[in-house]
C-alpha cells in the first residue's frame, strides 16, 4: 500500500509539474481581446485523470494551482478561475472515462468534459473573472475594459458587454482550447497509459 501511495504521489507530482510548465507557455490570438491568452496546462491533468481516476486528476489541478500562485499576474483571479474550470473539467472527463474504459468511452468523456469546460468558463467569467478584473485592473472603469474588447468585438457597449463578451470571446476561446486538448489527449493517452502501466509493474517487482 505504501508503494502504491508513493507511486501515486510521484505521478501527481510529474503531471502537476508538466501542467505548471505549460502554464507559462501562453500566447494571444488576434481574434480575441489581447488579455485572453491561450495555454494548455489542463492537458496533463486530464491525462492524469484518465490514468489515476477523478481524485488523482483533481489533485493534479490543485497542485498545479499552488505551484503557479507565486507567478500569478492576475492577482490570483485567473488562477482561481483556472482551478474551478480545470477541476470541473477533469472531474467530468475522468468520471465518464472510468465508467466506460474504452476508446469510444474516452471520446465520450472528452466530449462531456469539453461541454463542462465551456459551461464552467461561462459561469466563471460571469460571476468571478469579469467583475474581479473590472475592480482590480480597471478600477471599476468599464470603458477601459470595453476599449480592449472593441478591437475584436466592434459593437460591444455598456449595455451588452457581458453577453457580447461571453458569446464572442469566452465561448469560442474555451471551445478552441477544449478541442485542441481533447484531440491531443485522445491521440496520446493510450501510449502514456501503457508507459505508466509498465512503470508500475517495474516498481512493484
Amino acid at each position: 500500500m505504501n508503494r502504491k501511495k508513493v507511486l501515486a504521489i510521484t505521478k501527481i507530482g510529474i503531471f502537476a509539474g508538466l501542467a505548471t510548465v505549460l502554464y507559462f507557455i501562453k500566447f494571444p490570438l488576434p481574434i480575441f481581446p489581447s488579455f485572453l491568452e491561450i495555454q494548455f496546462s489542463i492537458l496533463p491533468a486530464i491525462i492524469g485523470g484518465f490514468s489515476m481516476g477523478p481524485l488523482g486528476g483533481v489533485l493534479i489541478v490543485f497542485v498545479k494551482f499552488l505551484m503557479s500562485l507565486p507567478f500569478s499576474k492576475t492577482a490570483y483571479v485567473g488562477d482561481f478561475a483556472d482551478l474551478i474550470i480545470g477541476g470541473i473539467t477533469v472531474l467530468v472527463t475522468s468520471l465518464v472515462y472510468h465508467k466506460y474504459k474504452t476508446k469510444k468511452g474516452g471520446l465520450i468523456a472528452l466530449l462531456w468534459g469539453s461541454l463542462a469546460w465551456i459551461v464552467a468558463g461561462v459561469l466563471a467569467n460571469y460571476f468571478i473573472l469579469v467583475p474581479a478584473y473590472l475592480k482590480l485592473f480597471f478600477n471599476d472603469d468599464l470603458e477601459g475594459f470595453l476599449q480592449l474588447c472593441r478591437v475584436v468585438i466592434k459593437d460591444i457597449n455598456a449595455d451588452n458587454y457581458m453577453m457580447k463578451y461571453i458569446i464572442y470571446a469566452v465561448i469560442p476561446f474555451n471551445a478552441i482550447i477544449a478541442v485542441v486538448v481533447s484531440t491531443v489527449t485522445f491521440l496520446v493517452y493510450k501510449k502514456i497509459s501503457n508507459f505508466l502501466r509498465k512503470l508500475d509493474e517495474e516498481k512493484q517487482e
